[in-house]
């Protein structure tokens, strides 16, 4: 049997060979990385290696509650929960390249009743046909098998091993695509979260506000009961203080809003969050170290994502081009038949086996071919400039961020000193009202100018922190 093997195997690989060189193949397209990254992120920056992306998200936040929320939300994200089935999707595609590579090997057993007809020439002869002196062959015939056979194509040309590789490198791009998934989660609970923060700090300025306005409301009738001042005054100062009234109504419905994105990001059903409660403009500023650009592609999942997904489309370039070439596929068949059960093991006489080798390859129209051979081609293409697109997107977020970072706290010190001369301009104001140097409307303003100014520092606050969470997310910290 093994001579029979040798016999078949040894003129099918020749006749590969010469096919093989005889066919022609289009020109493998390899495009080449147009750039590199900066060594630094601005021409001022130094050369620092630390970088905030290593540390733990756990670490990063100070804020127990806001840590409590993030876990929760890695937990019962629904999108999060969606690209891990991804995952477990492109794993499981792992596995069925994997068994192409093997032989497929089964069993069958059957049975079957086939008649011919007696002046036939298959008829006739088994009329004649004796088994044992006296005894002929059956009619009707039956069939009885049982049998192991096995299917196998030789990968000769690295065609089923390439596809099984840029399988690999998809479930690895598919984890990537998890934790780019999970980055932006924690970051988006993180912003929202202080935004809420800032939102309950808002409430507490415009609730401030107009406890000062309503006092000056009371001064203002008592001086009109006085005839120091008039109904215009009186009207102007309840006009201001039902718009403060009316700004309250609308934070507070921005705070619920707020709150059920929260919810939603975590996964549950509306309910209060819980918070910090200190002062708002006294939150620590999250530390961050931006390093060097380099790291970038080490860190930046959506990077590392485009950068497997680029090399899973080179391999199915290689496998495409396999397909120009002959493929040689091999299979065998082992087991017993016979018209009758009596008879189904008696050996040899009821042995069955077969082996054959078939050699198929494209000669005439090779259209198909050479369409999927260029899309795979196109798909490289495609995913080289996507990989210098994620390169270069997560460079301009990191030097954008640190220049917002730097700018935010000059405004914030600018804003500061202008809320802390408006406070100073509300005392002084109140007393020259009271006194009769100054009229309602000078009071009004510095009110107005002194609440805005508050709402901006509060902003700019918020601004900040923010800033900071965007760039832990954009150097690539959360996922670890």
């Amino acid at each position: 049997m093994y001579t029979k093997i040798k016999s078949i195997i040894r003129p099918t690989v020749l006749a590969v060979v010469l096919l093989a060189v005889g066919c022609k193949t289009p020109a493998l397209v390899t495009p080449e990385q147009k750039g590199k990254l900066p060594e630094n992120y601005t021409a001022m920056s130094a050369q620092d290696t630390v970088n905030s992306a290593t540390v733990q998200w756990k670490n990063f936040f100070k804020d127990q509650h806001l840590v409590d929320l993030i876990d929760t939300a890695l937990k019962n994200n629904q999108e999060l929960q969606i690209t891990l089935q991804e995952v477990e999707m492109a794993r499981n595609d792992i596995r069925i390249r994997k068994g192409a590579l093997l032989p497929s090997v089964g069993v069958k057993a059957g049975t079957g009743v086939e008649k011919v007809g007696r002046y036939t020439s298959q008829g006739a002869g088994d009329a004649s046909t004796e088994i044992t002196p006296g005894h002929e062959v059956p009619d009707p015939l039956h069939d009885y098998t049982i049998a192991a056979y096995a299917n196998w194509e030789v990968d000769i040309w690295k065609k089923l091993r390439n596809s099984k590789k840029a399988a690999v490198n998809r479930y690895l791009a598919t984890t990537e695509g998890k934790n780019f998934v999970m980055t932006n989660l924690i970051a988006e609970i993180a912003e929202s979260y202080y935004e809420l923060l800032s939102l309950d700090n808002q409430l507490a300025i415009v609730k401030q506000s107009i406890g000062l306005q309503q006092n000056g409301l009371e001064i203002v009738k008592i001086q009109k009961q006085a005839a120091r001042a008039n109904e215009l005054a009186v009207q102007k100062f309840e006009a201001e203080v039902r718009k403060s009234e009316s700004m309250e109504f609308d934070i507070r419905q921005q705070i619920v809003e707020t709150e059920n994105r929260i919810n939603f990001l975590l996964g549950r059903m509306p309910q209060p969050i819980a918070r910090a409660q200190s002062n708002f403009f006294d939150e620590p500023l999250l530390n961050t170290q931006a390093g060097i650009p380099s790291q970038l592609l080490a860190n930046r999942p959506d990077i590392k994502q485009a950068e497997f997904e680029l090399a899973a489309a080179k391999l199915d370039v290689k496998a495409a081009r396999a397909e120009f070439y002959p493929s040689l596929g091999i299979s065998a068949s082992l087991g017993f038949q016979a018209f009758k059960p009596s008879y189904l093991f008696t050996m040899p006489e009821s042995l069955l086996y077969s082996l054959a080798g078939d050699l198929a390859a494209p000669l005439i129209n090779r259209n198909a071919i050479k369409a999927e051979y260029k899309n795979a081609n196109a798909r490289q293409i495609q995913a080289l400039y996507n990989y210098e697109r994620a390169i270069l997107n997560g460079y301009i977020e990191v030097a954008t961020q640190l220049s917002k970072i730097e700018n935010l706290q000059k405004s914030y010190t600018l804003k500061s000193q202008q809320v802390d001369a408006l406070n100073r301009s509300i005392d002084i104001s109140a007393d020259l009202f009271k006194a009769a140097r100054a009229d309602y409307l000078e009071v009004l303003m510095t009110q107005r100018d002194a609440l805005e100014a508050k709402l901006e520092l509060n902003e700019t606050k918020k601004e900040q922190l923010s800033a900071t969470v965007r760039m832990y997310r954009n150097l690539g910290g959360g996922w670890k």
